[in-house]
């Protein structure tokens, strides 16, 4: 069989003996090698763990052409068996496949058994010290070295049935070594450790199939744990205990006492951690409770070692309003006394007060000593909003603190205790989508010297991410914090602030207006609200505002789900605004299809991703939340380059899945933004997003023109409903322990 240089999707079946490692990655497995066939030979890139010169495989995948190596063959599954006979026996020991076996030793193990040699060392590798030079420590260790290649095989073997992939089983191989059948039939859970991280309902399956037993501590103690994970999701760092065993015993359909007692075993052996709140007890994941609980010792610290006050404060605004030719706000003035005069400053504000305004001077007067200033953001988008509204470049919280990531993924930052930001002062604005992990990981990185102004606006959505830092920070009344409430009168002349301010009071937005910057389009059903969507930007928006559809306009969903969702509406304005055609390339991936000229999101931090600048500049980094236009689509070689404003960023086939349709996004991807014109469809929205702080959101990401779509009694019910502001954690209660010590 000959290798094939062109790109197929066909599956196909391949057997042959590995001639030649290229490239071996022992965290993941994957894999470039050279594959002997009968008349051919090919290069195979993909999943194989610990797959060796000599191996005789047999694989499965589909033939395709690297940019930059050529033609190759995609493994998607492979099975590997010992070489069988001398010659390729002794082809695969003097390849140090084994450690502790080179090209003499190799020789003499053949020497001494010849095509039983494989066979001698897997199951009785102490002979192998009849070989001088060979001691029976040394032969042990080959044994074992040999062993461990084979290991992985039948652990592959073992999870298939589950549909566990290759690479997986090798993080499970690592974690549990030699005799992890053995371990996982023992105690299916175990894969549900941090290290391994399955889904409990995956280990459940395992366990199901081995007649686990269901009144088992170990799974009692992996539900509990799987009820606090997931409720992270939630944004939850902790739960209530009573709602903990209540919902686990439901979930396990086992005693709450027996759910209790197991609870109670965890405590005592430090898997979960206790804290008593206004004497309620609540139980925490250890990561989530330390993270809480160095956030309020080192804030509490930090206001102990502040920087020296400025003396002079409201001199220094004079002369800045005399420079600036401006007259600042009684709350701005107290703003800037308060971020001048304290360690840390908390200013929040909602939209048209002032905010931008008291920071811009505030900057401008700390520069002013000379001293050093950082300014830093959650994500992409917001960082590069604050760094147009200042003048001054801000960075993702991530890129500040030098985020590395390991071989199997794990993420760390090279800032930190022991390699602190250099900077005087650190501004963070969007606090209130700042988790607890990594304001936690930020202020590990502070000196105590620094300055720490945190900026945001605590009605916005809290963070994806578990806790609720801004609110925790601001309930607790420890740390000095100004609100700028007074919405000046330019401000207020737009009805997009009016209303949003009215929503965060409770109060039903004005919904009356037809001439105004906010008005709403009543919808009777879906499919006609999907409609009037897609016209207004197809149509009737770029021809009365003169809006470009791909860069003015957005449209923002409470939901991914339901027809007035992001995917059905990107689906519908993809075709709408950027149809197919014969001449237009597009590539298809996991269900979608992106075609050149659409208009994409990224949907995660990948600091590795090329880009290069209209002015011949180069770097690297795309970030979660990032809009651009797809440009070009190679779907022979599985390349495609899409423009982020004035950057021209290159994808290959293994990143473009972090790019999705961005005509519409939800409005959770839309914190930190601001856009020209929004649409906001509000009709068959489910009805656990009807809460006020999703609306407030959306509305505050208008800066033109915000048109609702839909039905007022949905506006109605999401300003009524305020529930959603609820979050469990301790931040407040640790931050009340540390300032009252």
């Amino acid at each position: 069989m000959t290798a094939k240089t062109n790109a197929s999707d066909t599956t196909e079946a391949l057997s042959g003996t590995i001639e030649h490692i290229t490239y071996s990655n022992g965290n993941n497995g994957y894999t470039v090698a050279t594959l002997k066939l009968p008349d051919d030979e090919i290069t195979i890139v993909g999943i194989m763990p610990f797959v060796s010169v000599g191996d005789f495989v047999e694989i499965t995948g589909s033939f395709d052409v690297h940019p930059t190596y050529g033609p190759q063959f995609k493994v998607k599954t492979f099975e590997r068996s010992a070489p069988t006979d001398t010659a390729s026996i002794l082809n695969y020991l003097s390849s140090g496949a084994i450690r502790g076996v080179g090209p003499a030793t190799a020789r003499s193990i053949i020497e001494r058994f010849g095509d039983r040699a494989l066979e001698i060392i897997e199951t009785e590798p102490l002979r192998l010290a009849e070989i001088r030079g060979i001691s029976e420590e040394k032969a042990k260790s080959i044994g074992e070295s040999y062993l461990k290649q084979f290991g992985i095989r039948d652990l592959i073997l073992f999870l298939s049935p589950f549909k566990v992939s290759p690479e997986r089983a090798l993080k499970v191989y690592q974690a549990l070594g030699s005799n992890s059948c053995e371990i996982i039939k023992r105690n299916p859970y175990v894969l549900c450790s941090e290290d391994i991280g399955f889904a409990f309902e995956k280990a459940e399956e395992i366990a199901y199939t081995f007649g686990y037993p269901k009144d088992s501590g170990e799974r009692i103690s992996a539900g509990i744990e799987y009820v606090l994970k997931h409720n992270l999701q939630n944004g939850h760092t902790c739960l209530p205990k009573d709602k903990l065993i209540a919902t686990a015993s439901r979930l396990l359909e086992c005693d709450p006492g027996e759910a209790e007692e197991i609870c109670e075993y965890m405590l005592s052996s430090l898997m979960l951690r206790k804290i008593v709140n206004d004497q309620e007890e609540f139980i925490a994941l250890p990561k989530y409770h330390a993270a809480e609980d160095f956030i309020a010792a080192r804030l509490s610290v930090m206001l102990k070692y502040a920087p020296p006050s400025e003396m002079m404060a409201e001199l220094e605004i004079d002369l800045l309003e005399q420079r600036q030719k401006i007259k600042y706000e009684e709350k701005q003035r107290e703003a800037i006394r308060t971020a001048l005069s304290n360690g840390i400053t908390v200013l929040t504000g909602g939209p048209g007060t002032g905010k931008t305004t008291t920071l811009n001077a505030i900057i401008r007067i700390l520069m002013s000593k000379g001293l050093t200033i950082s300014l830093a953001a959650p994500t992409g988008r917001a960082a590069k909003r604050i760094t147009e509204l200042t003048g001054f470049e801000a960075k993702t919280i991530h890129r500040l603190l030098e985020v590395e990531w390991s071989e199997d993924e794990k993420q760390s930052f090279a800032r930190n205790e022991q390699n602190p930001l250099k900077c005087d002062v650190l501004i963070v604005d969007e606090m209130s989508m700042v988790d607890a992990l990594i304001f936690e990981s930020l202020l590990r990185a502070v000196r105590l010297g620094c300055r720490l102004i945190l900026v945001g606006d605590a009605d916005q959505l809290p963070s994806v991410g578990a806790g609720n830092v801004l609110a925790d920070i601001l309930a607790s009344g420890h740390i000095p914090a100004v609100k700028l409430d007074k919405v000046f009168r330019q401000a207020m002349e737009s009805l997009i602030v009016a209303n949003a301010h009215r929503i965060i009071a409770g109060e039903m937005p004005d919904l009356s207006s037809k001439a105004s910057d906010f008005f709403m389009l009543k919808a009777r059903e879906s499919n006609s609200a999907c409609d009037t969507v897609v016209d207004l930007c197809v149509n009737r928006l770029p021809k009365a505002y003169n809006f470009d559809p791909l860069t003015d306009i957005q449209v923002l969903c409470p939901s991914k789900m339901l027809d007035l969702g992001s995917t059905n509406l990107n689906n519908m304005l993809q075709n709408a605004l950027n149809p197919n055609a014969k001449k237009k390339n597009s590539i298809f991936f996991k269900g979608c299809e992106l075609r050149e000229g659409d208009k994409v999101m990224q949907i995660k931090n990948n600091y590795d991703i090329i880009w290069t600048s209209d002015k011949g500049e180069e770097g690297t980094g795309i970030f979660n939340g990032d809009v651009g236009i797809l440009k070009t689509v190679d779907r022979h070689n599985g390349i495609v380059q899409v423009k982020f404003d004035d950057k021209l960023a290159t994808y290959y086939s293994d990143n473009i899945g972090e790019l999705e349709l961005a005509y519409a996004m939800t409005i959770h991807k839309s914190q930190g933004s601001e856009f020209e014109c929004v649409v906001l469809p509000l009709f068959d929205t489910p009805s656990r997003l009807l809460y006020r702080n999703l609306l407030y959101t959306a509305v505050t990401r208008a800066k033109k023109l915000l048109i609702i779509v839909g039905s007022e009694r949905t506006v109605e019910t999401m300003v009524e409903n305020n529930r959603k502001n609820l979050r469990y954690t301790c931040l407040k209660r640790r931050l009340n322990e540390n300032f009252t010590k």
